[in-house]
């Protein structure tokens, strides 16, 4: 099924195919929790107490219960201390009229959480707790450290799979980031990556090797397994990514996957890879989060999230992905953009990709010349069909996420890390600037999805996946309910808006003018406020 029928088929049976999709997705929330008409029952904190903050007149959405009502919010001490209809006072108000008060959004897939100027696209799209958990961190205790006291967000990395590979197989590599992200993007590349990870066979004791550093990273907090075999197809062996789970099930935490294909033409279909990964959750547990599913399976989306779900409904901890974009970014020496591939299995040419840095379609020539020179250089590339991504973003049962990628200086051609960094003079994929607020302007623009869904899929949905799987703080992210963490986000229906474009990557969302962190304001009148680090990490249960 694709997009164009939520808005072109014809009645059936007296409803349209949105009417139908809308009705299932409203019963799916009011069976989650019974909606209130007043969420003060039984609140221990009065009306009259001085809050550290009032949200006035907003309507809370709390995609958890499906409450959704004018109320006022008081926060207390970084929690949701009252949540009532009754007048509230408070040190400092926020005057939420016409606004939704909704959780604030959890990106489980985010590579720009780790540096300042990343952290502050993220918060002008509504996000208060971006994750690095597909390509992950190593070391994750230098990861964690080096935002410690200094994070306008929360912040949380899986251990990268990618890295330790890359770590066994050349032996130059020397990260001072702890984020291969940021190695791969770095167009002066002083760390020695040079991607040796893509086709490096590691014999039996070097799979037990790289098993043990895995688990130190478990160890030392990671919130799961970042797994990348797209990047790895030719040296990934079985044996590994059966070890990769085993692992994650003996820690009760989760895979977040990057699937071995992009392909719908046998042998290799993108959902093979996911079909691998499944096989080992069946066998030893723990979670399965797969990444944009929709650039792997292509025109197979539909039976993939298919493929999850009857996982799903069968007792595993299976998940899908999608983020707001046809187009992916990646690196040029990515194995899926291999002529081979790219243009046999998922029908595209070297026009198809644009080279972030001249943002230029690809030649052959300067194809073979990028992987001799720099194979880290960031491409962007056409990939799924729209119509078969947008059907799946209003999918009740996918998640969204943002995949968001450092962006470029268009002048200088350099990372842009800094905080003041200004925001129009950056280039690259639109999705880390704009994926939460475009998803919340095709609700409004196409009626794509109910509201209510849209928020679940950008918060409360990645909370309980990560709550269900080994991240106990997530219990208390995710909803606006009384005793929850204060990540608030406040945006305007009517108005919210992504900027972002290929060529101006990192202009921000509007429509979004409060964002608040553990119950502190980063975002006011639509700016992030500097110097204000009210973020918290998010580790799983460490053990000692």
């Amino acid at each position: 099924m694709v997009y164009k029928t939520f808005n072109n088929m014809k009645k059936a049976n007296g409803l349209t195919v949105t009417s139908i999709l809308c009705l299932m997705c409203m019963a799916l929330f009011t069976a989650c929790g019974e909606k209130a008409s007043d969420t003060t029952a039984g609140s221990a904190v009065p009306s009259d107490t001085e809050f550290d903050l009032v949200i006035l007149n907003g309507r809370v959405m709390d995609p958890e219960t499906n409450f959704d009502g004018v109320q006022n919010v008081g926060v207390l001490d970084g929690k949701i201390a009252l949540i009532t209809e009754e007048a509230i006072n408070g040190k400092e108000t926020i005057d939420a009229t016409g606004h939704v008060v909704a959780p604030g959004f959890i990106d489980i897939h985010s590579h720009i959480s780790d540096f300042p100027f990343g952290q502050k696209l993220s918060l002008r799209d509504g996000v208060t707790t971006p994750l690095d958990m597909e390509a992950g961190a190593y070391p994750v205790d230098a990861w964690y450290a080096k935002l410690e006291g200094k994070s306008q967000t929360n912040y949380g990395a899986a251990v990268s799979a990618a890295a330790v590979r890359e770590i066994l197989a050349n032996p130059d590599y020397k990260s001072t980031t702890a984020s291969i992200l940021l190695d791969a993007f770095d167009p002066h590349n002083r760390s020695g990556f040079n991607m040796t990870l893509t086709e490096f066979l590691p014999s039996p004791e070097q799979i037990n090797e790289l098993e043990s550093m895995l688990k130190e990273g478990i160890e030392q907090g990671a919130l799961g397994l970042g797994a990348v075999p797209g990047y790895m197809t030719r040296g990934t062996t079985s044996r590994e990514t059966i070890m990769w789970q085993r692992l994650m099930g003996e820690h009760g935490l989760s895979t977040v996957l990057h699937g071995r294909f992009s392909s719908q033409m046998p042998p290799s279909t993108g959902i093979l890879g996911t079909q691998e990964m499944l096989a080992s959750v069946a066998a030893y547990g723990g979670g399965l989060y797969v990444s944009h599913i929709h650039q792997q399976a292509l025109s197979y989306t539909p039976t993939a999230i298919d493929l999850l779900d009857a996982a799903k409904t069968n007792g595993l901890k299976t998940v899908a992905a999608i983020y707001p974009y046809w187009q992916g970014a990646t690196v040029a020496g990515a194995d899926y953009l291999a002529p081979d591939n790219y243009q046999r299995n998922m029908g595209r040419s070297y026009e198809d990709i644009i080279e972030v840095a001249t943002m230029k379609p690809l030649t052959k020539e300067r194809y073979e010349e990028l992987l001799k020179t720099q194979p880290g250089a960031s491409v962007i590339f056409g990939g799924v069909e729209e119509e078969i991504m947008l059907s799946a973003l209003a999918d009740p049962r996918t998640m969204i996420e943002s995949d968001a990628a450092p962006l470029s200086i268009s002048e200088t051609g350099e990372l842009a890390l800094d905080w003041s960094t200004p925001f129009e003079s950056t280039q690259g994929h639109p999705r880390g600037a704009g994926s939460h607020a475009k998803a919340l302007r095709l609700v409004r623009e196409k009626n794509l999805m109910p509201l209510m869904l849209a928020i679940s899929k950008m918060s409360f949905m990645q909370a309980k996946f990560l709550q269900e799987n080994g991240v106990a703080q997530m219990a208390n992210k995710g909803r606006v309910q009384e005793g929850k963490d204060a990540d608030i986000t406040i945006f305007n229906p009517d108005t919210v808006t992504d900027h972002a474009t290929m060529a101006k990557g990192g202009l921000p969302s509007t429509g979004i003018p409060y964002v608040l962190v553990n119950g502190t304001i980063v975002v006011k009148d639509s700016k992030v406020l500097e110097g204000v680090y009210p973020g918290q990490p998010i580790r799983n249960k460490i053990v000692k």
